[in-house]
């Protein structure tokens, strides 16, 4: 029976070559080489190098094995490929073991702590491990894939940005996005759904308005997924596109309030909206067109506090006022509050009671 550990399976650290199977047979009747040899009409010498391995069992020898020995010559054959396949595992983690220092770009503690890759017990498989994460056969495919992309984007330096923690979230977001059933992309429909997924802000609990929010950007052919950032990576969202048919916009609550969940949601909207396909937007790193960053700034400040309507909030000082005029709005008290924050009418420590917070668990 193979026992299996997180979903895969648990790989023995011996490999039995079929002639061992064929030794113990040989023992249970007392026959010695020769007479198999005899009895099969294969030479001693075959007979001997497929007791130690160095002959492979073809399926004329697997066919003479089965009416000799018993068993079925699909058995033989089985037990063949399966003992090849292990050399060839072997092999594959020895040649692993010599890329280990690749983990070390990796948060592979925090990945491992997520539930996003699994703890293995030797080096090669840990290495195979996460290359299977990546979904990449080799280290030099994930430089190209990943890392190059992730790279391109230059953090502040008061911000400690590592391109391996980068891509780590990138492909998370990736493999949440994917467990999404999505329509294909309408933009004229992601347009119209604006103002429905505006009214979620109201709504403070994420098991109620995540999904939600999913559900309605999933009919326009957008895969909205919020997902944990890991130690290295300073990003605070990111829009891009899987496919020409499938925008991916993903949030990692590094703000932690609905305030800015919500401004950075409609941020990275206009971004699949307004700007080109071919954009990867990596929101927290030097190096973005400001002038899209300001447009994308300007939707998601006028989404959600119609310009007609801001100066309203101005003069207000109790938080009843603030959540009347919320109320009036549309929106949660706290987007009242983070707005009137940025406009400079409010101290940064006035109010933040109304904001609510959010924590990974």
């Amino acid at each position: 029976m193979t026992e299996q550990l997180h979903g895969e399976p648990l790989q023995p650290d011996w490999i039995s070559p079929p002639g061992e199977t064929v030794e113990d047979l040989l023992e249970e009747r007392r026959w010695t080489q020769a007479e198999l040899a005899e009895r099969t009409g294969l030479t001693r010498k075959h007979i001997n190098d497929l007791l130690r391995g160095r002959a492979h069992i073809s399926a004329d020898t697997a066919s003479r094995l089965d009416k000799v020995l018993g068993g079925t010559a699909q058995f033989w054959l089985t037990r063949e490929a399966q003992y090849r396949a292990a050399l060839e595992r072997r092999q594959e983690l020895e040649v692993l073991e010599q890329q280990a220092d690749w983990l070390s770009e990796l948060p592979l503690r925090w990945m491992i702590d997520q539930g996003w890759v699994r703890a293995c017990t030797t080096t090669g498989e840990q290495v195979a491990e996460c290359l299977r994460y990546f979904g990449v056969a080799a280290v030099n495919s994930w430089r190209e894939c990943y890392e190059a992309p992730s790279a391109a984007y230059r953090a502040s330096d008061k911000v400690d940005k590592k391109p391996g923690a980068v891509a780590a979230w990138l492909r998370q977001v990736e493999r949440e996005a994917d467990r999404l059933d999505c329509m294909p992309y309408d933009k004229s429909l992601f347009q119209r759904s604006l103002p429905n997924l505006r009214d979620l802000t109201t709504e403070p609990d994420p098991a109620v308005f995540v999904s939600a929010m999913q559900e309605m950007c999933a009919a326009c052919g957008v895969a909205a997924v919020i997902v944990p950032a890991p130690p290295g990576c300073p990003v605070h969202g990111a829009t891009f596109w899987s496919d020409p048919h499938r925008a991916i916009l993903a949030l990692t609550l590094r703000y932690k309030t609905n305030d800015q969940l919500w401004f950075s949601f409609f941020h990275e909207a206009a971004h699949i909206l307004k700007h080109s396909k071919k954009l990867l937007v990596l929101e927290g790193s030097e190096g973005l067109d400001p002038e899209l960053e300001q447009e994308a700034d300007k939707f998601a400040a006028d989404l959600l506090i119609p310009p007609h309507k801001v100066r309203s909030l101005y003069g207000l000082r109790s938080a009843a006022q603030v959540q009347q005029v919320a109320r009036r709005l549309g929106v949660a008290p706290g987007i009242v509050v983070g707005r009137m924050q940025n406009e400079g009418w409010l101290p940064w420590r006035n109010l933040n009671k109304l904001k609510v917070r959010y924590l990974w668990t």
